[in-house]
């Protein structure tokens, strides 16, 4: 598994990161998180391009790229307070759908044996059961939870005659036993797709949808307050999940199946930081991300804050947890009174 640079674009690691390569364990012992790209857009049913999403999302940022980005609302720097690396892109190919997931799962395992947290830049939500499968090799099939936020179910079973598409990762999980159906929370569904087959799947699994209805009417921290208790429960760790097209398409054009209706930027980055805060995650992914089809790199921007909220809030449950302190999302940045 040599490391491979990006795949497509230059060879960048996200905003300056050292890199480190997975065929060497001593580059990465000690990592707290690991990026790395998985430029896979194979599965995808409808516009493809998110083969360009790792590059876009390591690289899309007006600040310089450094190794080092203070958060204002966590007051952390998790570039530099955290051991952050980037292990490039798994070396992908668009007709190989069997052979790219197995590549990717297995970067993914020696990523999370050697004990940090892999942070996946997708591609499209293919990526997904490698990813959250590699990650269950370590801590344990059945002990890790769900958390998915996107438009669509992705609970398909066989679609283009294919067991394996950015429509069928969550049916092949639990299928799999990596991850318990009724460990499986999904955040924003809408529109209109699944049919009612697929629907009675999901039901005989105990997964909980949260559609975007329910949302609107409970509002997002009750169905997130909800959400995370059931994560929690009989399971050690939670792996987030992150389609792109969770966003309203106003938030988030360049996706391949955008879905109107949808969460704000403002929303998602809260949520995730907020997860990444109040729960033990173990593993991450922000997927779905299509350069071509997005406009002044809206979207590119919002997939790199996804990571870069993801990270701040690692860092500081950690330093929280040393320091016996909590965070206070309330406190005045500064109070000149």
């Amino acid at each position: 598994m040599t490391r491979y640079g990006q795949m497509f674009g230059p060879d960048i690691t996200f905003l300056g990161v050292e890199r480190c390569d997975l065929d060497d364990p001593d580059s990465f012992a000690g990592a707290d998180v690991v990026i790395l790209g998985a430029p896979f857009d194979g599965g995808t049913s409808h516009r493809p391009g998110a083969r360009f999403g790792p590059n876009a999302i390591r690289q899309t940022c007006y600040l310089p790229h450094d190794g080092h980005r203070p958060s204002l609302a966590l007051r952390v720097d998790a570039l530099r307070d955290l051991r952050v690396l980037d292990a490039g892109d798994v070396e992908t190919y668009a007709g190989d759908i069997e052979g790219s997931l197995r590549a990717i799962e297995e970067a993914v395992a020696r990523i999370a044996a050697s004990g940090a947290v892999p942070i996946v830049l997708g591609g499209d939500h293919t990526v997904a059961l490698p990813d959250a499968t590699g990650v269950a090799r370590h801590h344990g099939f059945g002990r890790i939870s769900m958390l998915h936020f996107d438009a669509h179910a992705d609970t398909g079973d066989i679609e283009f005659g294919h067991l394996h598409g950015h429509g069928q990762p969550m049916r092949r999980l639990i299928e799999s036993g990596a991850i318990r159906g009724d460990r499986f929370l999904q955040i924003g569904l809408r529109g209109y797709w699944p049919g009612p087959d697929i629907l009675g799947w999901m039901a005989g699994q105990r997964m909980r949808s949260y559609e975007m209805t329910e949302i609107v009417t409970r509002g997002l921290d009750a169905c997130l307050t909800e959400a995370y208790g059931i994560a929690l429960d009989e399971c050690e760790g939670v792996y987030l999940s992150v389609d792109v097209d969770v966003c309203d398409p106003g938030h988030a054009p360049g996706t391949g199946t955008p879905e109107p209706g949808g969460l704000s930027a403002r929303q998602l980055l809260d949520a995730v930081r907020r997860t990444c805060y109040e729960l033990p995650v173990v593993g991450v992914e922000i997927v779905e991300v299509a350069p071509p089809y997005d406009h002044a790199d809206i979207t590119a921007y919002l997939g790199n804050r996804v990571v870069l909220e993801a990270l701040s809030a690692m860092a500081r449950r950690r330093k929280d947890a040393a320091e016996g302190t909590r965070w206070d999302p309330s406190r005045p940045l500064l109070d000149g009174r």
